[in-house]
């Protein structure tokens, strides 16, 4: 699907100490300015997240422990991405509609986001979010 892309992360050291993943704005991988960190912990069994889309927001979603499974739609296909390595990231560009679900019990799930948080960037109804996508 266009508009989101599986990232390896680099990582550094992997030895008796432990591993080591560090992230940097504006490189290939995290391809915008990080204005905005948060994450998501403790969600309960059944409860899903998200249900909804961005129009300019761009993000990086990093489980960095456990796992869960991302529902992304164009509009047009969807496509289910589970996240479960803190190696891995989910770009994901503006105008997917997102669900995260499936969260074990011991998810942590980071997000990266270009911009700081902005009620007007969201759409909330998926049937609003069909019609701007036909536009």
């Amino acid at each position: 699907m266009k508009g989101i892309k599986l990232v390896d992360f680099d990582i550094l050291g992997g030895d008796e100490r432990g591993s080591l993943v560090a992230l940097e704005a504006l490189s290939p991988k995290v391809p915008f300015e990080i204005k905005r960190v948060y994450y998501m912990f403790g969600v309960n069994s059944g409860i899903t997240r998200g249900k909804h889309a961005h129009y300019k927001l761009k993000q990086v979603l990093i489980c960095v422990s456990g796992s869960v499974d991302l529902v992304l739609d164009d509009g047009k296909s969807k496509e289910v991405v589970c996240l479960n390595s803190p190696s891995k990231g989910l770009y994901i560009d503006s105008f997917i509609w997102r669900e995260m679900k499936n969260f074990s019990k011991d998810a942590v799930l980071l997000v990266l986001a270009s911009d700081h948080y902005e009620v007007a960037d969201y759409v909330r109804d998926y049937d609003k979010f069909l019609r701007e996508v036909i536009r």
